[in-house]
């Protein structure tokens, strides 16, 4: 994943309290998550992910 792609979906979640899991993006999301960039919350009715500190890190640095 670039580093481009990951800037985009970081802002996305960063930009929401969980952000949804939009369909067709499960890999990059969890490719984020291996990163330790989100944590993906799956019990829920909609999947979500919430930024880490890395995550947050990542976005300042960029």
């Amino acid at each position: 994943m670039e580093k481009e792609e990951i800037k985009s979906i970081l802002e996305t979640v960063e930009q929401q309290v969980s952000s949804s899991i939009l369909g067709g993006m499960e890999e990059a999301y969890e490719e984020l998550e291996r990163l330790g960039y989100i944590i993906i919350h799956p019990d829920s009715a909609h999947p979500s992910a919430t930024i880490t500190q890395k995550g947050e890190d990542f976005l300042e640095n960029y």
